[in-house]
């Protein structure tokens, strides 16, 4: 039931981002800069939570627009209505609906839906990661210097010493691709799915992270915090690999050359 809810919630809210694409809708910026959002994101946000809420009234929901809607819980619902709003107000497809289920601290279900490409990445917890029903295994890459990677740059910490640009700048500079999409969301299940080796970035937001997270990991990838602490969707920093590459790529990020 869980299950089906969690899809029909993320294939739900992909159909608005693809009927609204390229169309002409209202764009705001909250705080910060470039920080958008858009009527869509509020409209495909409204979709997900009434699924939510007919089905589990009682849930708590933590959703990047609406904020946190407190239930007294065992079960979390952790919703990004578009990952990659910037992508999406501007006519490019590298964006996507994602939403995690979280039971007792644990994610146990994740989805992440591009409706442009129509990819639709699942993972529960224990039994694997798939694409479009197919199962994901992450890259045999083991070595650094073979690797390609993927960030994401926040702006408020760009010029943080040994941060985004500084570890940006180390990496072309050894000759390492080094790709930039816009969309954590999707990052995260491309390393998963091993069109990417590693993915890094200072700092994220549970909505961003927490449905990704758990496709890696079912996947069969690895993901810490830049410490190598196991990873929380709670804290900022996020390092996800193949496992293969992890300690190396994580001591690179962490100012050995």
């Amino acid at each position: 039931m869980l299950k089906s809810v969690l899809l029909q919630a993320v294939t739900s809210a992909g159909a608005i981002m693809k009927e609204s694409f390229q169309g002409s809708f209202k764009i705001s910026n909250k705080e910060g800069i470039n920080n958008l959002v858009t009527e869509v994101d509020h409209a495909s946000e409204k979709a997900i939570i009434e699924i939510i809420k007919n089905s589990y009234p009682d849930h708590f929901i933590l959703s990047e627009e609406a904020g946190e809607i407190v239930m007294d819980s065992d079960y979390k619902w952790i919703v990004d209505p578009i990952d990659g709003t910037v992508n999406f107000a501007n006519g490019i497809p590298i964006c996507c609906v994602s939403i995690a289920v979280e039971r007792k601290g644990t994610i146990i279900l994740g989805a992440v839906f591009n409706p442009f490409f129509d990819e639709l990445f699942v993972a529960e917890k224990g039994k694997g990661a798939f694409l479009n029903n197919k199962p994901l295994q992450v890259s045999e890459k083991a070595e650094l210097d073979s690797a390609c990677l993927v960030t994401g740059f926040p702006y408020q910490l760009l010029d943080e010493p040994n941060g985004p640009l500084v570890i940006f700048e180390k990496l072309i500079r050894k000759g390492i691709p080094l790709r930039r999409l816009g969309s954590a969301a999707i990052d995260l299940c491309w390393v998963a799915a091993g069109r990417f080796d590693g993915f890094y970035e200072h700092k994220l937001e549970a909505w961003d992270s927490a449905a990704g997270f758990l496709i890696v990991e079912e996947a069969g990838g690895k993901i810490t915090d830049f410490s190598g602490n196991y990873y929380s969707p709670y804290q900022p920093s996020l390092l996800a690999t193949n496992g293969k590459i992890h300690e190396e790529l994580r001591a690179f990020i962490n100012g050995a050359n």
